[in-house]
């Protein structure tokens, strides 16, 4: 009946369905890790966006550390799989009803994830597949995947990308390996055939061995050892390799980390990358060339990396986030690439507050907090149709 079509109206050239509600549910963590959920408008995509119905918001360190260390109140979320609900008129990509997984998109610093409604640009969003857990473990992958990817192939130079495989032993060092940072780049390191991994890991060690081949020389080291044994382990692990170890992926940055790596690492070819900016790493051996990974770099066009700066060249960090989106897509759809372990923290936003304590206080290993948008009080059921 006429009366039950959708009607649209259009504002500024954008679009919006009288069909959803206007207002939705949206957590604000506070400076104490406390989360405040309010009703906030329905966002309006521009022509090149699309509209996501979020399903499940998945939780990263990273979401503790800005509202605490800014002390400022923040809905902090990146992670998200859901279903596209609308898309502009210029998006030829997605259609409704396609389930997607995605990542904040930095322009868009007030669309941050934990909410119920979110748009995107289509490169920071990719298909996901019916043969993952009903978006539970798609929530897990962008924004430690895309991270991992960064590190490896845009920040650490030399690396093969997975779609070329080295033939030659390339070792490298990855401290936080039970992470999903670390995890993740244990997973592209295999496809690149990057080995020996050089692995740094404490409760979760029994995850990374999951993840690693033994019989190309992939070895498990414990921190919990203490400093001056994880050192000793990694000079003998280092000899067993050739001696020689140039390349280090620290997905931690404290409590020593680093300073440990850069102990073993080559002191005239050796680099290491680190996912904390805005860190005090002057312990690093100037000889040793750093850098710092992170992943908003896909969004913006914050920092062209040193192929652009080189050759002038206009594509860059945002081209490739949006080709590994796509490559983390195929993966998924085919089997060979899979997200990190998750746990359905229960209450949906309202579990969020706990679920960032926990973080906070060192309580998840090998583990990813995850909420389901329906569970929240006051938000509706996710339906198919």
């Amino acid at each position: 009946m006429l009366g039950n079509r959708i009607s649209r109206i259009v504002r500024n050239n954008h679009f919006v369905s009288r069909a959803h509600r206007t207002i939705m549910k949206e957590a604000i963590v506070q400076p104490d890790l406390s989360v405040e959920i309010v009703d906030s408008p329905i966002p309006v995509p521009k022509d090149d966006e699309v509209v996501i119905k979020v399903v499940v918001s998945g939780s990263n360190p990273k979401d503790w550390k800005r509202p605490v260390m800014s002390k400022k109140a923040h809905n902090s979320g990146d992670d998200i799989a859901g279903v596209v609900h609308q898309v502009g008129r210029n998006v030829h990509e997605f259609k409704p009803g396609d389930r997607v997984l995605g990542s904040y998109d930095l322009p868009h610093t007030a669309q941050y994830i934990f909410r119920r409604w979110v748009f995107r640009r289509v490169g920071s969003i990719v298909a996901s597949c019916n043969n993952i857990s009903h978006n539970v473990e798609a929530a897990t992958i962008p924004l430690a995947a895309m991270t991992a990817a960064i590190g490896l192939y845009q920040r650490l130079e030399g690396l093969p990308l997975p779609w070329h495989p080295t033939k030659t032993p390339t070792p490298l060092i990855v401290y936080g390996a039970a992470s999903a940072v670390g995890a993740f780049t244990i997973k592209l390191a295999q496809l690149s055939n990057i080995h020996p991994l050089i692995c740094v890991a404490g409760r979760g060690m029994d995850y990374v061995e999951t993840l690693i081949s033994r019989d190309k020389g992939d070895v498990i080291l414990d921190y919990r050892e203490g400093d001056e044994r994880l050192v000793q382990n990694l000079k003998s692990v280092v000899d067993k390799a050739g001696g020689k170890v140039e390349y280090a992926f620290d997905a931690i940055c404290e409590h020593g980390s680093f300073e440990n790596v850069c102990k073993v690492l080559d002191q005239q070819t050796g680099q290491i990358t680190l996912v904390l900016p805005n860190k005090d790493y002057s312990a690093i051996p100037a000889s040793i060339k750093y850098t710092t990974t992170y992943v908003g770099v896909v969004h913006a066009s914050m920092d062209k990396n040193e192929f652009q700066k080189a050759t002038g060249s206009k594509t860059g960090n945002t081209d490739f986030g949006f080709v590994m989106f796509r490559f983390f897509g195929r993966g998924l759809q085919e089997g060979w690439f899979t997200g990190h372990p998750q746990e359905v923290v229960p209450g949906g936003l309202g579990g969020v507050s706990g679920a960032l304590k926990n973080l906070k206080d060192g309580k998840a290993s090998a583990v990813k907090y995850v909420f389901r948008l329906e569970e929240t009080e006051g938000v509706e059921r996710y339906r198919t149709n």
